[in-house]
């Protein structure tokens, strides 16, 4: 309620209300100054409003006191109950937990005032959960409230949480929330196998490798927890078997680590282990977490393939041996009760196998064919045995025949040697070292001995030292060679092998002859080894030669080419003299050709005409008569020369500078006479060249090249 001290009741005055809600919330009576409010208030939306009231004359409307502000406040009252703004909750507590462990907080809000009364104040409590877990009133914390809850027994639990205002005094307003607990899994529980013992029947023929069964023993635990690693005791029979563990199923899956044969062994027995791969050592005290089982398997007999006597037949035959000729056996039979008869067979592959036949009863192997060892020194293929009773029924084994070597082959060098000796050669001295090779295969390796010819060993030249390790040593036996008393000499060594019957041969040595330093190094064996590499062969020197006379040939073209342009440019480098030198692009058909030129003018000064056209020069349009006295009968082709000469001297349609115009005529030739040697009469045989073994070493090989030799014997050998 507003008042003026104005007013004084008798309808002067009049209020006036502004501010926040003026109008919409509030209203003011303009005569008493009441102010109500025309809606309801919602502290939660708008806790007070700020307002301005003004009194006013009624008559002037000018207001009588000066605007007042004043503030209307919201009391609260309890209208809003209390939410769990993150619910419905979910949490998880480890099974067999102490009592008291936390679980989770959950958390309401309250609208109201929190500062008037007790409309905020909020207490917790269970409604459904008990006497499972258990909640703090006042902070919200939920915990386990029974000891050893196991997840096996129960694994999910629903709380239902209530939150009330008020303090939780009757009349206040409450809010409500589920909790959804699971308990986690923890290795509380050992494996244990349904039962005792497990039974298995297995084939003989079972592959090993294969598995035969599986046994599986139980685990409630859940994940990792509830891992099973499975063991065979060791014990009778267990070294047969093998057992892992499906990752999946959890299951032990039993294997055959080596084959069954049920003539041999129908039963075999052993226990297997189950025990969990990751233990918790707060549950030692529950006991051992392992169990075990005891497996017994029973092995079926099954009518199984004939069974070879080995692996693997390995036989040996010496070549050349007769077709028919028996030269081993394989032997495989059958193990079942039946005891059938087999037959056995090659496996024909490749034309290989056709070299070799075999009895179908006995087994016994022979030769079909004449072999070669050195055309195939070992054959392997494949004998097949099947059961009369059951030709399915069948095994393979692998035999490898080894064919032996019969001396039938001399050995040689093995390879061609290119022996030189220097002519300041010592005695004694090892100039070669030469092996030998053998296309036979002796089984203890093969050994040669080397040794001269009868014919050669008595001659003082060279002779062979036998290293006995298959190698032998060309030695010399002078002081000294003389290329140019001999310079190849041919030595015939005799090579020998150690096996049955010996064979021997004869192979030459070439050894030439060579020209070398103090120190034993080569430096020319020939005339050609002057000028080319030592050590090239015939083709190699043929190349050179021949790259070098075409190279040769090119340079000739190349040299004539730029004389001839050579020429050319000189003949046109004379206009910067101003000389006038007419040249033709065209080559003159000799004598024949009258068009380009009429060389019987020069030859026959009668034919010369008055008015004849120069050919050299264009003319003008305007010329002045050219006078030429005529030529007499028999003039001298100097004078015609001299005539044609003046002729143009005086000539006024000539050029102004000299024009080149060339006439058969030759010389007398030059004072020098001639350079060439066509005609000399001194020849090479003239020359004495003695004097160049006068200049020293260095001109030795020049000596030798162009002094005299003595002609090559090629009779003489040694």
């Amino acid at each position: 309620k507003l008042h003026s001290d104005l007013d004084k009741g008798v309808g002067t005055v009049k209020y006036t209300l502004s501010g926040d809600g003026a109008g919409t919330v509030f209203t003011i009576d303009e005569t008493t100054g009441d102010i109500h409010a025309i809606r309801s208030l919602d502290r939660e939306e708008k806790p007070f409003y700020t307002l301005r009231a003004q009194a006013v004359d009624v008559d002037t409307k000018k207001p009588l006191e000066p605007e007042s502000e004043f503030i209307i406040k919201v009391q609260d009252i309890n209208d809003n109950e209390p939410k769990f703004l993150d619910g419905p909750y979910v949490a998880s507590v480890p099974e067999m937990s102490p009592v008291g462990a936390y679980v989770l907080q959950v958390k309401a809000t309250d609208a109201d005032d929190p500062t008037y009364g007790n409309s905020a104040r909020v207490v917790y409590s269970i409604l459904q959960g008990q006497p499972y877990f258990s909640i703090d009133p006042k902070t919200g914390v939920i915990r386990t409230a029974l000891p050893n809850m196991d997840r096996e027994v129960k694994e999910q639990y629903q709380v239902l949480i209530q939150a009330k205002d008020m303090g939780g005094q009757l009349g206040g307003l409450a809010g409500t929330t589920t909790v959804n607990i699971t308990l986690t899994d923890v290795n509380d529980n050992p494996p244990r196998f349904p039962k005792s013992i497990f039974h298995l029947k297995v084939p003989e023929t079972s592959h090993v490798g294969s598995a035969i069964g599986r046994i599986r023993a139980v685990d409630p635990d859940f994940g990792k927890n509830a891992e099973i690693e499975y063991n065979i005791v060791p014990g009778d029979g267990g070294n047969l078997f093998d057992i892992t563990t499906d990752e999946y199923t959890q299951e032990g899956v039993i294997k055959l680590k080596k084959p069954l044969d049920f003539e041999t062994k129908k039963a075999y027995t052993f226990k297997v282990e189950a025990s969990n791969l990751h233990l918790d050592h707060r549950f030692h005290s529950v006991g051992p977490f392992k169990d075990t089982a005891t497996v017994k398997i029973n092995v079926l007999d099954m009518d199984e393939p004939p069974v070879f006597s080995k692996p693997m037949y390995t036989m040996e035959v010496y070549e050349d041996t007769p077709v028919g000729t028996i030269i081993g056996a394989v032997t495989a039979q059958d193990l079942d009760a039946g005891s059938s008869s087999v037959r056995y067979f090659i496996d024909w592959k490749n034309d290989v196998d056709s070299y070799f036949t075999i009895d179908a009863t006995e087994g016994t192997i022979a030769t079909n064919q004449l072999l070669d060892r050195e055309s195939t020194a070992q054959y392997n293929f494949s004998i097949i045995a099947s059961k009369v009773s059951n030709p399915l029924l069948t095994s393979k084994v692998n035999v490898i025949i080894n064919v032996l070597d019969v001396n039938e082959f001399p050995p040689e060098i093995s390879v061609p040697y290119e022996t030189s000796v220097c002519e300041n050669a010592k005695p004694g001295q090892v100039i070669q070292i030469i092996t030998a090779a053998d296309k036979d295969l002796s089984p203890a390796g093969q050994r040669f001995s080397f040794k001269l010819s009868s014919e050669a060993s008595n001659k003082p030249n060279f002779t062979v030292h036998d290293y006995r390790n298959n190698t032998a040593g060309i030695e010399t036996r002078r002081n000294g060679y003389s290329r140019r008393q001999q310079e190849l000499y041919f030595l015939p060594v005799v090579i020998e092998d150690s096996s049955y019957p010996v064979q021997s041969s004869t192979n030459t040595l070439t050894i030439r002859v060579c020209r070398c330093d103090s120190d034993g190094t080569i430096q020319s064996c020939n005339v050609e080894a002057i000028f080319l590499p030592v050590g090239l062969s015939t083709g190699a020197l043929i190349a050179i030669l021949l790259c070098i006379v075409i190279l040769l040939v090119i340079v000739v073209l190349y040299v004539a080419l730029r004389r001839q342009k050579k020429k050319d440019t000189l003949m046109t480098s004379k206009e910067d003299i101003r000389d006038n030198v007419i040249h033709y692009d065209d080559e003159g058909g000799g004598e024949e050709d009258t068009q380009a030129f009429d060389i019987g003018a020069l030859r026959n000064p009668k034919v010369i005409e008055d008015n004849k056209i120069r050919r050299d020069i264009k003319p003008d349009t305007l010329r002045f008569p050219r006078h030429r006295p005529p030529a007499e009968d028999n003039t001298d082709i100097r004078d015609f020369i001299i005539q044609r000469l003046q002729e143009n001297d005086v000539d006024p349609s000539a050029p102004p500078y000299d024009s080149l115009a060339t006439y058969a005529y030759e010389g007398n030739g030059s004072v020098a006479e001639s350079l060439s040697s066509i005609d000399s009469l001194t020849t090479e045989a003239d020359q004495d060249y003695d004097y160049l073994s006068d200049w020293g070493p260095r001109f030795k090989i020049l000596a030798d090249m162009f002094g005299e030799e003595e002609s090559y014997n090629p009779d003489k050998v040694t």
